[in-house]
């Protein structure tokens, strides 16, 4: 939302929050404004949140709401579909509602018997035009019967609560109350020191994690990504960061946040006691955590110039995405690998799939990252059936669109500079002062513009690389990677795919004993015969369809042969001929070369680190 200009010495706005029913999933708020607007007072619940770019429309989740000053109840008119006009009244006035809770999402609110979390922009109102002002907010425990052993898992700084505890806790001003989730309930706590600051895991939900193995891989990652911004002191922006972890059956994801992260993943892919090596969930894990730690540098203080002063009630855009959320997906997993955390095989393994992830896209020849940047609101987060012949993932390309920078860098420097110096500028120049000692935003930050990063990348390397990063952002052609790769002593292999209906140019998914068709790729023979996504496919040249069945009709068959096949739309039979095709190289392999020169090795142990 808008920023206004700062009043000093303000009266707080204070929250009252209270689990009041877990079992009906009810939150209640109460917030008293000391100094309403005295002609009127407006209040708004963000529309998004940061972090994820999708209008989500919080306030649909209130099911109640009153306004009160003193014992006098003051009208309420709902203006829009997020916005309250309250009447002109003197004194404090007093807002009273209630929030459903029941999104299980690193992005809302959830609330049941067993714990209680939620963002600040699904729950606290914003009071319009005083948006600057201090905010002090009562964390409330839910119902005697339920609250046994409860605890608070936050970064909001307290005032009076004991920690771990309820009570009381301050923000300086709404900006920074909503960037700062809490968790309330029986979780699992552990610490760590780290780049100077201390930093807790809460876990929420039944596991059986080693949580020493988890710290310690945690805690040499954290060191290394501060060393990474901050090469001599190699200390945090943050004095605490807290990472919030629910653990469930099935679920992944995590939204930053200035100084703490929610998490959401498999109790399965913790690590457990006696485990070796670096199984696939746990990597997925440790890379979810280092993403989302690396964003409290590189998004929450270094921010698209779009961003600074975001306004919540509406879509904020920027073309440089690629560079935040790409950048990030580059330097997670790279972190993993040079903390010696994730050995050098299984980072070529997890760089390879993120290479295979964006060729079996056609998308990623009709949008460049640079637009899907800014259709992130439209397309991005909104993805259908055709998504894969559309668009491509700012994540994935822009991570590499990183590489390729980074190989490129350190290449044509001679290895005097890397992609670490422009991240390293960037921080200096943009990043380090943006928040102020008191916790708002400093009155001089200002965020990156598209139109300067030529210019920052030639300060920080020495090198003119704008035509490649305009080609590599605004283009839809492929990266050079297997020729950048090969300099740093690594081969590149693309693969033909061989999943079922690869040679059909089609996705399928197979529940119980049904066949479905998920994705038809642009131009493929499954397209040209007819076939669409939600197809049921029930027969495969007269017998019963299933994935067996149809790989093994298509590997009987020659490239050029026909294949009968019938299928359900709605509640009508197709029979249609596929022509046999040859599949997309949607598969890739990286290896180390074994005949690699020393130029390429030593620039390769700079890239990964000593293997």
């Amino acid at each position: 939302m808008a920023r206004r200009v700062r009043t000093t010495g303000a009266p707080a706005h204070l929250y009252r929050i209270c689990p009041i029913d877990p079992h009906a999933h009810l939150f209640e708020v109460e917030l008293t404004i000391s100094e309403p607007d005295p002609n009127g007072q407006r209040l708004t619940l963000p529309a998004w949140i940061p972090g994820s770019y999708m209008i989500r429309e919080f306030a649909r989740h209130v099911v109640s709401i009153e306004a009160r000053a003193g014992a006098r109840t003051v009208a309420l008119t709902k203006v829009d579909k997020h916005t309250w006009q309250a009447r002109r009244c003197a004194g404090p006035l007093t807002l009273i509602y209630r929030v459903y809770a029941w999104d299980l999402s690193v992005r809302g609110a959830h609330l049941d018997s067993t714990h209680a979390f939620f963002n600040g922009t699904s729950v606290f109102l914003a009071v319009a035009g005083q948006e600057d002002r201090a905010c002090e907010v009562e964390l409330q425990p839910p119902p005697s019967s339920i609250a046994t052993e409860w605890k608070v898992a936050t970064t909001l700084p307290r005032a009076g609560a004991a920690a771990y505890g309820f009570g009381r806790y301050r923000a300086a001003d709404y900006d920074e109350l909503i960037d700062h989730p809490v968790e309330m309930g029986r979780f699992a706590l552990a610490s760590f020191k780290a780049a100077g600051a201390q930093h807790d895991v809460a876990i929420t939900g039944q596991h059986d994690a080693d949580m020493a193995r988890f710290t310690t891989d945690l805690a040499r990652v954290c060191a290394l990504q501060a060393k990474l911004f901050e090469p001599r002191g190699g200390r945090a922006p943050f004095d605490r960061y807290l990472f919030q972890l629910m653990a469930v059956g099935d679920g992944y994801g995590g939204l930053e946040h200035r100084a703490s992260t929610a998490l959401i993943a498999r109790r399965t892919d913790l690590p457990w006691s006696g485990m070796s090596g670096v199984p696939e969930g746990y990597r997925r894990l440790l890379g979810l955590c280092s993403h989302e730690y690396f964003h409290a540098w590189h998004v929450k203080r270094i921010k698209p110039e779009g961003f600074v002063h975001h306004d919540l009630r509406s879509e904020s855009y920027t073309r440089l995405l690629w560079l935040f959320e790409g950048f990030t997906s580059y330097y997670d997993d790279l972190m993993l690998r040079r903390a010696g955390v994730l050995p050098v095989g299984d980072y070529l393994e997890a760089l390879a799939g993120t290479i295979a992830n964006v060729m079996r896209s056609p998308g990623r020849r009709l949008q460049s990252v640079a637009e899907s940047s800014f259709d992130a609101w439209t397309k991005y987060y909104r993805q259908d059936e055709n998504s894969p012949n559309a668009i491509v993932s700012y994540y994935t390309k822009g991570a590499l669109v990183a590489l390729a920078l980074d190989l490129s860098i350190r290449t044509e420097s001679g290895g005097r500079a890397s992609l670490d110096d422009l991240i390293r500028l960037l921080w200096q120049r943009f990043g380090k002062h943006f928040y102020g000692a008191d916790g708002r935003i400093a009155t001089d930050a200002r965020g990156v513009a598209e139109s300067e990063l030529p210019a920052l990348i030639a300060e920080a390397t020495g090198l003119d690389l704008s035509a490649q990063l305009r080609q590599w952002v605004d283009g839809t052609a492929d990266l050079p990677l297997a020729r950048l790769l090969e300099k740093a002593g690594v081969s590149l292999t693309l693969r033909r795919a061989d999943h079922a209906g690869a040679a059909l140019g089609l996705r399928v998914s197979e529940s119980g004993a049904r066949l479905r068709i998920t994705t038809v790729y642009t131009d493929s023979p499954a397209q040209r015969a007819g076939l669409s996504a939600g197809d049921e496919l029930v027969a495969v040249s007269g017998l019963r369809a299933d994935v067996a069945t149809l790989k093994a009709a298509i590997a009987r068959r020659r490239r050029g042969a026909r294949l009968e096949l019938h299928a359900f739309r709605r509640d009508e039979l197709m029979r249609v001929q596929v022509e046999i095709g040859e599949a997309a190289s949607s598969e890739a392999k990286l290896v180390l070369a074994p005949s690699a020169r020393s130029s390429a090795v030593k620039l390769r142990t700079a890239w990964l680190g000593a293997l």
